[in-house]
C-alpha cells in the first residue's frame, strides 16, 4: 500500500469524486494510472482522503493503493494534466485507509475583507470553535455533531479563515465562512451564531448559504503513522508550474481591477 499526495486548482473540475458526464479531479488521476498501466480502473485498495466540491482547491488531498514499487510522484505526473500535481508519496501500513485513517483535516478559506471588522470575524469563529452541532450549516442530516477549531490569520486584503477538525459535514466550511463574513460586515449580529448553533431549526431567510467555493482550498489531511517523503527536484517542478498558474491568474485579475476603473462620458 503506498500514498500520494496531491496538490490541485480545483477550479476547472466539479469536485474531486468521479460523477457521471462532468469533468472530475479523480477522473484525471485514474486515467493518469491508466495510461501508466497500474489499472484498467480503479486499483486495488483505492481510497481517498475525502471529496471537495466542484471549485475547490486542494494542497493536501491523499490517496492510496496496491501501487508498485517504480510508481513515484514524478511518474504519475507524466500522466496528469498541469492543474493536479503528485507532490509526496509514503508507504503506508497493512490496514491504512485515507479516509478513515485520517486524524484530522484542515480547511483554509481565503476571505477578500478589505472592508471588514477582523475582530467581529474573530468573535464569530470564537464562537464556532468547540464541540457543537452544526446541523444549520449542512444539508447532511446525521454525522452533525463535530468538535471544530476556527481561527483567523490576516493576510491583506484577505482573512485566511482556518478550519480544523476530525472530518466535516458537507459545506460546512463554506456555510461558516458565510457567517462569518456576514458578522464582519455587520449583516449579522455575533450573538446570531449563538442561534446557528442551537437546537432550533433555521430556514428560509434566516438560514446560512454556502460561499463560494472557489476561495477554498484542504490544506493539511493528517495521518500519525506515515511519514510522506517529497522530493526536492518534484517540489520545485510542482511549485513552478502552480507559480505560472498563479502569474496568469493575476494578470487577468488585473486587467479587470482595471475595468473598474470605467468613467461615464
Amino acid at each position: 500500500m503506498r500514498a500520494y499526495r496531491l496538490a490541485y486548482d480545483g477550479r476547472p473540475y466539479h469536485g474531486f469524486q468521479r460523477q457521471p458526464d462532468v469533468r472530475t479531479v479523480e477522473d484525471a488521476l485514474l486515467a493518469a494510472l491508466a495510461a501508466l498501466g497500474v489499472s484498467d480502473g480503479v486499483p486495488p485498495g483505492y481510497a481517498a482522503a475525502g471529496r471537495t466540491d466542484a471549485g475547490v482547491s486542494a494542497l493536501a488531498q491523499t490517496v492510496a493503493f496496491e501501487a508498485p514499487e517504480w510508481l513515484s510522484p514524478a511518474a504519475v505526473n507524466s500522466e496528469l494534466p498541469d492543474a493536479v500535481r503528485v507532490w509526496a508519496s509514503a508507504d503506508a501500513p497493512e490496514g491504512f485507509h485515507a479516509t478513515h485513517s485520517a486524524t484530522g483535516r484542515e480547511y483554509t478559506y481565503f476571505l477578500y475583507a478589505a472592508d471588514a471588522d477582523p475582530e467581529r470575524a474573530r468573535d464569530a469563529l470564537e464562537r464556532l470553535s468547540g464541540e457543537h452541532d452544526f446541523h444549520n450549516l449542512t444539508p447532511d442530516e446525521r454525522g452533525t455533531v463535530r468538535t471544530l477549531e476556527a481561527t483567523l490569520e490576516p493576510d491583506d486584503p484577505f482573512f485566511a479563515l482556518r478550519f480544523r477538525a476530525g472530518g466535516f459535514p458537507r459545506q460546512l466550511v463554506r456555510r461558516a465562512v458565510r457567517l462569518v463574513d456576514d458578522v464582519a460586515h455587520g449583516h449579522r449580529d455575533p450573538a446570531f451564531v449563538d442561534r446557528v448553533l442551537s437546537a432550533e431549526t433555521l430556514a428560509g431567510p434566516e438560514g446560512v448559504g454556502p460561499a463560494s467555493p472557489t476561495p477554498l482550498v484542504l490544506t493539511a489531511v493528517s495521518y500519525p503513522d506515515i511519514q510522506f517523503i517529497a522530493g526536492q527536484e518534484t517540489v520545485g517542478r510542482v511549485r513552478g508550474q502552480f507559480a505560472e498558474l498563479h502569474r496568469q491568474r493575476a494578470a487577468r485579475a488585473r486587467v479587470a481591477e482595471a475595468l473598474t476603473g470605467l468613467e461615464e462620458p
